[in-house]
């Protein structure tokens, strides 16, 4: 199918991967008790909070198609994976500890604000540890992540670092969640790229250990 029909075959995978981390959210969302108040940290503190960056924050919602459109065909089905692992890992944990934080309300009529109160009114006040916006991000991000292409990697890089940046100016998460998720992310592509060593020569995690060392060697364009 992939061959015939390349296009259709990638977003049916995206709606394999990114649809169940939306069911393992809503499982998550209407399943957790009491959730737990987080406190934010120094960092928090730091960043100033931003409606501005909501439109950053929604490109989001750009990225994750861009990145399975986009990413090596050898990557696409590990993305796949990957983002489903990570949204049954944290489901588990909304379930077992959910989480909240204090969200600050912009009341003016901009745009912005506006933009923002309906992301609010739609998403759920719990579900924030670990950040599933920082942990797809970061998959995408490593999916995106081609040594032979250095001008879309850095776009990539630099537009995903943009995504998690408004994620805390616009105080959806703070600093914590968004570590956690991006570390969920990273242990997520770690994982079935070691279980994908073991069935397929394909690789999905850049350079920087043995086993992606070895999958990154499989990606050299032969004479």
């Amino acid at each position: 199918m992939y061959q015939r029909f390349p296009v259709l075959a990638r977003l049916l995978m995206m709606l394999a991967g990114w649809g169940t981390v939306g069911v393992c959210y809503s499982i998550g969302r209407h399943a957790s008790g009491q959730a737990h108040l987080l406190s934010e940290s120094v960092l928090d503190r730091l960043i100033p909070f931003d409606v501005s960056a909501v439109w950053l924050y929604l490109s989001f919602f750009a990225f994750v198609p861009i990145s399975y459109l986009c990413a090596d065909v050898r990557r696409v089905q590990k993305l796949m994976f990957g983002m489903q692992l990570s949204g049954v890992l944290a489901a588990i944990v909304f379930v077992t500890w959910p989480t909240t934080l204090v969200y600050p309300v912009d009341a003016s009529n901009t745009m912005s604000a506006t933009a923002l109160r309906l992301l609010s009114a739609n998403d759920s006040p719990q579900n924030c540890l670990p950040s599933l916006h920082g942990a797809l991000t970061t998959l995408g991000m490593v999916a995106l992540w081609n040594r032979h292409r250095p001008m879309r990697t850095a776009f990539s890089l630099i537009w995903a670092a943009g995504i998690m940046w408004s994620v805390l100016q616009t105080r959806r998460h703070l600093a914590i969640d968004l570590a956690s998720g991006a570390a969920l992310g990273l242990f997520c592509a770690y994982a079935v790229a070691c279980v994908g060593k073991r069935s397929t020569s394909s690789g999905f995690l850049p350079g920087g250990t043995a086993a992606s060392s070895e999958i990154d060697s499989n990606m050299e364009p032969r004479s």
